[in-house]
């Protein structure tokens, strides 16, 4: 093993803080404390706001819970798909989820949206409120108060919240718990607008049609968000790029406004049924841009990591790419194999090796001969 690769991985595991443990529990930390305040104001609101009605709307309020519970399971299997690349905690994403889902959600967005949406009212008018109101609205009130659950994790983790591509995992997990709290709260509120008649009939209603939007919301918007709120902070080398980093955040605040304002977007015309698909089509594409762009880093924090088992024989130059690389590079290397099976096993191991290598620093623990020694008997199976 080269001096050099070395370096280069030991430089990867202190750069990307890789195998840091995460401790929420910090009383010392006054990033704990407003996130303790933060999350304890928003359940208290909870109880407030489902309190009064909670017994004759229980049929709604446990059907939405039981069907956006499910609904999660999609996306946390997605996630952990692309929570590949220095892995952050669960522990991590779990407090990412919650600030999202009950912080950003109750104790931000729902009176600071009630109390804005009646200052557009009183400016500019009821037809304008009704068009305009809620686009200028959402994104900023929950934009920021989502964003603000990544700078409290920096506080907390900051040797683990490092790169664009954490700030789009822990964006990502912190839209969606605002996307599944916020539905459980519109299912509540549909079945009070229809006092109570056919539940569990509104709640699935209301589960097909914001289950379908939530593809293209709160955690799209939030991954792109937080991840230019990285590249603008740069806190790791070479990363920081403030133009992008600012115009990646405006347009996931624009996505958010289109999303909001589509009836004023369509002039209330035949285009309201088109535009959600077009704008929705746009928000994936850019989307897998930032993820891309994002990605650069950690992608090759990976290379260095397991460098010098490339140059001890343990793995081989192409799984290297593929375990390093994007859905192209892995995809010509499950073809190179002619099975699928073995490639994702292989690549499985190649992971779990690089995190034990990353929590024990780069020295040669027990748990790493442990994963090497299991990669290598993958790699003998057929």
């Amino acid at each position: 093993m080269s001096d050099l690769a070395k370096r280069a991985q030991l430089a990867a595991i202190e750069q990307s803080g890789w195998g840091q443990p995460f401790r929420l529990l910090q009383p010392h930390n006054a990033s704990f404390w407003v996130y303790a305040v933060g999350v304890g104001a928003g359940a208290v609101s909870i109880v407030r706001y489902f309190g009064s009605g909670g017994a004759f709307y229980a049929p709604a309020i446990v059907g939405g819970v039981l069907l956006f519970g499910l609904y999660l399971v999609p996306w946390l299997l997605l996630l952990r798909h692309h929570n590949r690349f220095t892995s952050q905690p669960a522990g991590l994403l779990a407090t990412a989820f919650f600030w999202g889902g009950i912080a950003a959600t109750f104790w931000i967005a729902l009176p600071a949206n009630g109390a804005l949406l009646e200052i557009w009212a009183k400016v500019g008018g009821t037809s304008f409120a009704a068009n305009w109101a809620a686009g200028l609205t959402a994104p900023i009130n929950e934009e920021w108060g989502k964003a603000l659950g990544l700078v409290l994790l920096i506080g907390l983790a900051p040797r683990l919240v490092r790169s664009a591509y954490d700030g789009f995992i822990i964006g990502a997990f912190i839209g969606l718990g605002f996307t599944v709290f916020e539905d459980v709260l519109y299912v509540y509120n549909g079945a009070a607008q229809g006092f109570g008649v056919d539940q569990l009939g509104t709640t699935v209603q209301m589960f097909v049609v914001r289950g379908a939007s939530g593809i293209v919301s709160h955690a799209l918007f939030s991954a792109i968000f937080c991840a230019g709120l990285m590249w603008v902070l740069g806190r790791t080398p070479g990363e920081r790029n403030v133009v992008g980093g600012v115009l990646a955040m405006l347009t996931a605040m624009a996505f958010h406004f289109a999303w909001d304002d589509m009836g004023g977007l369509s002039g209330g015309g035949p285009l309201i049924t088109v535009l959600p698909f077009a704008i929705g089509v746009v928000e994936l594409v850019v989307l897998f841009f930032v993820l891309r762009q994002a990605a650069s880093r950690e992608r090759a924090w990976t290379r260095d990591l397991l460098g010098p088992e490339v140059e001890t024989g343990v793995i081989d130059p192409p799984l290297l790419d593929a375990a390093s690389g994007l859905r192209k590079q892995r995809k010509a290397y499950r073809k190179s194999l002619h099975s699928r099976r073995k490639a994702r096993r292989l690549l499985e191991g190649t992971g779990d090796l690089a995190h034990e290598i990353a929590k024990a620093g780069g020295a040669d623990t027990p748990r790493v001969a442990h994963a090497r020694s299991e990669l290598l008997r993958l790699r003998d199976l057929p």
